[in-house]
């Protein structure tokens, strides 16, 4: 009779089959996954180029235990330095396991922190043999590093970064607000954000990846400040629209819903991979005004009769993204340091290359015939891809009748006092709740606008807190002209 161990280890075609519980299989399996993403990771933190974020490649549609993955993925990066550090000392790491460090790092955290299920593995069944001299090498670096537990261990390679709020925005393509927060209420208290209309706001660590109403389109996870940067544009219904860098095409399905789905946004993306992602949103938010292109937005020509039209460009360019990593989860990476956000680390040669880009990027926007507004937007929270740009390109856009204009004027942060009218530019601080953007906004002044585009001409739009702002400004500005 076939004993137990050759029951649970049989091979098929070379590749090796779990039995056991469902639990068992399970974890074997996420271990696997996380090992997968964890390489990734490691090797574009090693280039300082990531290929994706944490999130986006435990999101991917290729892992299947997506919870547990993105749980052993962070806890193996919170805890790296301390296992690369216990497993030398213990001297487990053997040529033969040179390709799969990945798998025994996550391995070697679940045997020493982790829950210790589905140990059925090779991999698994090294580290539970080696365990004692693991435990053995913990215990020791706790006494050299002269901490009692290993909470104190992990205070030296901590970058601490505070929860944000879960950020929901409604789709209002597929359902209104109303219906969202009934929907949502059953799992999470729900407030409405105060600046972003149709923006809800839940508990930081709220988990809606596979909720219903996010897999269908009906709201999507963006955060608040990314969500600022199409209601700054305020494209009107019927009109013909750009979206000059699309992908992955939140901002795009928030101007289609902006636009109630009516006129046209032209969406560009260069890149293939991405163009999937574009794709995908699309489909998935109910948009059918939008036409994806796949094209660099610079070799669209201005003057062509289709664009000739054109009276809205969203302009959100590629950018060193430095004001996102709280939610690229970067602070879990081996190379960040809080260095890493200074202004200083900003004027490297990649920065600079991107600056160079969003410069003529956004001086090419500024030429279509018939725009009338153009948003620049970008993640970052460097200088020189934001108020640097805007300086650059501003005598330009003067010379072709625009002006800055000031999206959001009871947003208290704004920009930095590097030229005069900077004070109409637009931060959102990452340690205050949101995302670290920037939002410049452009409008073409009423008498630089052809006969036709004046009668039609309006106040942008801002939720109704804003408006009341927005009309008290005006009155004021009225009174003082006429004083």
């Amino acid at each position: 009779m076939a004993s137990t161990a050759a029951k649970n280890r049989e091979k098929s075609t070379g590749r090796l089959i779990i039995c056991g519980s469902t639990a068992d299989r399970s974890a074997y399996f996420a271990r696997r996954e996380a090992a997968r993403v964890l390489r990734c990771v490691l090797q574009g933190d090693a280039r300082g180029r990531a290929a994706a974020s944490i999130k986006s490649l435990i999101y991917s549609p290729s892992i299947r235990n997506k919870k547990a993955t993105f749980a052993l993925v962070c806890q193996t990066l919170k805890y790296l330095p301390v296992l690369k550090n216990v497993l030398a000392a213990a001297n487990v790491l053997s040529a033969k396991w040179k390709k799969q460090t990945t798998l025994i790092y996550v391995t070697a955290y679940d045997v020493l922190f982790g829950q210790k299920i589905g140990m059925t593995g090779a991999a698994e069944k090294l580290l539970i043999l080696h365990k004692d001299a693991l435990e053995s090498a913990l215990s020791k670096l706790c006494t050299r590093k002269a901490v009692k537990c290993i909470e104190e261990l992990l205070l030296d390679n901590q970058n601490h970064v505070l929860p944000k709020p879960r950020y929901v925005r409604v789709n209002t393509l597929k359902i209104n607000t109303e219906t969202a927060i009934q929907e949502l209420e059953r799992i999470a208290k729900v407030k409405i954000d105060d600046v972003v209309p149709d923006m809800l706001v839940l508990p930081g660590g709220t988990d809606l990846h596979n909720h219903r109403l996010v897999l269908d389109g009906s709201i999507f996870l963006q955060g608040k400040a990314s969500s600022m940067v199409a209601v700054a544009l305020c494209p009107k219904p019927g009109w013909k629209v750009i979206d000059a860098c699309a992908a992955p095409g939140n901002k795009t399905s928030h101007l289609a819903a902006l636009m109630k789905g009516k006129g046209k946004i032209i969406a560009c993306e260069i890149n293939k991979k991405r163009l999937v992602h574009l794709d995908d949103t699309i489909r998935r938010s109910g948009a059918h005004n939008v036409e994806i292109i796949h094209c660099d937005f610079l070799d669209i020509n201005a003057s062509d009769r289709s664009f000739s039209k054109v009276r809205a460009i969203l302009l959100d360019p590629s950018c060193s993204g430095s004001g996102t990593s709280a939610e690229r989860l970067d602070h879990l990476l081996p190379s960040y340091s809080t260095d890493h956000q200074d202004e200083a680390a900003a004027n490297g040669p990649r920065v600079r290359k991107l600056a160079a880009f969003q410069k003529k990027a956004l001086a090419h926007a500024l030429s279509f015939p018939a725009v009338e507004r153009v948003v620049y937007s970008t993640c970052s929270i460097h200088q020189t891809e934001n108020e640097d740009v805007i300086k650059s390109v501003l005598p330009l856009a003067t010379s072709l009748g625009f002006e800055l204009a000031t999206p959001f004027p009871q947003w208290p942060l704004r920009g930095r006092p590097v030229f005069d009218g900077a004070e109409r530019l637009l931060r959102t601080d990452p340690s205050q709740d949101t995302e670290g953007f920037f939002i410049a906004l452009f409008v073409k002044k009423l008498r630089s606008l052809p006969p036709a585009q004046k009668k039609h001409f309006s106040l942008p739009f801002f939720p109704t807190k804003i408006s009341k702002i927005w009309m008290r400004h005006c009155m004021a500005r009225r009174r003082r002209g006429n004083s």
